[in-house]
């Protein structure tokens, strides 16, 4: 067992705080410091980070919990705490902002048949609050999934540190690319250079169709892939070393 480095106890100690604390207060911080699409009332930009300490449910943050641990611990005994830091919120930060990207991208692609049809920007916005299509404007124009898609894409906001822990994934793939690693439902040990690729490959297929099972920020994991490996990449190609 490895023990726990400096940066990732805080890290996990933080999560637990922001978990816990709700609960106990009986309080819901959900639209103060989870990530809403940009056009939402409740979006703040601080929201980049502090939805990386949220978490929807005890599953959520024990999964997320332990593979910083597991993952992020031989990181951050390689780089040190204040590297494995700014790797950690570059990670969970870009995931935030690729994520809100592709949202963009597949709301505006929505938005605009509602604005072909006849309306204007703030009665797209007030269907959306409300989540009606009783508006006669949309009947013919547009179908159910269309618009539980862009009302989901409106409404829903992302929360976990999912986006920073598979960017610690993609770093412990490139440094340690030969570990053998398994999950609980294929417990056959895979080599870290296969496994991860193939996790991040799933995530872009369940992201890009209606197959995704449960509500999973896809584009957010491999935002944070994205950043992590790019950074990562960095450092190892430059012999970054810390001392």
């Amino acid at each position: 067992m490895n023990r726990i480095t400096d940066a990732i106890k805080h890290l996990i100690i933080i999560n637990v705080i922001f978990f816990i604390a709700p609960q106990i207060l009986q309080l819901d911080f959900t639209n103060i410091l989870a990530l809403h699409f940009p056009r939402n009332e409740h979006f703040g930009f601080w929201q980049y980070v502090t939805h990386i300490f949220m978490h929807g449910s005890f599953s959520h943050i024990l999964f997320n919990m332990y593979g910083l641990w597991a993952f992020g611990t031989p990181l951050e005994q390689m780089w040190g705490k204040k590297k494995f830091f700014f790797f950690y919120f570059s990670a969970g930060i870009g995931a935030g902002l690729i994520y809100t990207l592709v949202n963009y991208y597949q709301f505006n692609g929505i938005y605009e048949i509602f604005i072909n049809a006849g309306l204007t920007d703030s009665e797209v916005i007030s269907i959306l609050e409300i989540g009606s299509t009783n508006d006669p404007r949309l009947a013919e124009v547009i179908n159910q999934d269309q618009f539980n898609k862009i009302w989901s894409l409106y409404n829903t906001p992302a929360v976990g540190a999912s986006g920073a822990v598979y960017g610690i994934l993609v770093a412990f793939g490139l440094y340690f690319k030969d570990a053998k690693l398994a999950l609980i439902f294929f417990p056959v040990p895979i080599a870290a250079k296969y496994f991860i690729p193939v996790m991040i490959l799933g995530d872009l297929f369940f992201g890009m169709t209606k197959y995704s099972i449960g509500n999973v920020a896809h584009f957010a994991h491999v935002g944070g892939a994205l950043i992590g490996f790019l950074i990562a990449w960095f450092w190892k190609k430059n012999q970054f070393k810390v001392n």
